[in-house]
């Protein structure tokens, strides 16, 4: 079980929490992220270097902590009346969140302090949230829809794949394109 599993939720703990990813927001605006380190970022929140250790481990365990913290979606997607517009818009802000700069480090932040693969899992799992959200919407206005995966897969994890990977040129009519690919592929084979 990770360190961030065992941490109890509410009272100290939460307050620990919220100060030292402040600290760390407010740290790598003044100082950049290749100046952070531990002593620094618990002078900030105003807890000692070992509170750190013990709830975080490293810096990188932190660091990918606090960007999970920051990919979770502020809200719902919004609603624009339709399936195809309701994930079309949904996707283009996923790519241009995800594809900016800031977007970018955060995801390789995720990944870096991440050596069980449970942020990469909470990270998929907003993206998946926000699309059953869609899906649960287009369901109740009568729409047919493809299943979550087959979205994770045909939409989701090409965008991750070329932020990741191959980001020159990355612009919306990529993810409208493949969210057009995954609704026309609804049509042809019912998934």
């Amino acid at each position: 079980m990770s360190r961030k599993q065992m941490v109890r939720p509410g009272g100290r703990s939460a307050r620990v929490q919220a100060a030292v990813h402040s600290a760390v927001r407010e740290l790598m605006a003044e100082v950049g992220r290749g100046a952070l380190t531990v002593p620094l970022i618990a002078q900030r929140a105003g807890v000692t270097p070992s509170t750190v250790y013990r709830r975080w481990g490293d810096l990188a365990e932190l660091l990918s902590d606090v960007a999970v913290e920051r990919l979770r979606p502020d809200g719902e997607p919004e609603d624009h009346g339709d399936l195809l517009s309701d994930l079309t818009a949904w996707a283009e802000q996923f790519l241009d969140e995800m594809a900016s700069g800031s977007g970018r480090a955060y995801i390789r932040d995720a990944l870096l302090g991440d050596p069980d693969g449970s942020n990469a899992g909470q990270c998929s799992d907003y993206a998946a949230e926000q699309i059953d959200i869609i899906f649960a919407r287009a369901a109740g206005r009568g729409e047919n829809t493809p299943d979550i995966e087959a979205a994770m897969d045909r939409v989701v994890a090409p965008m991750m794949y070329r932020i990741l990977f191959r980001p020159v040129g990355l612009e919306a009519a990529y993810a409208r394109q493949l969210v057009t690919d995954l609704l026309g592929a609804l049509g042809e084979d019912g998934r």
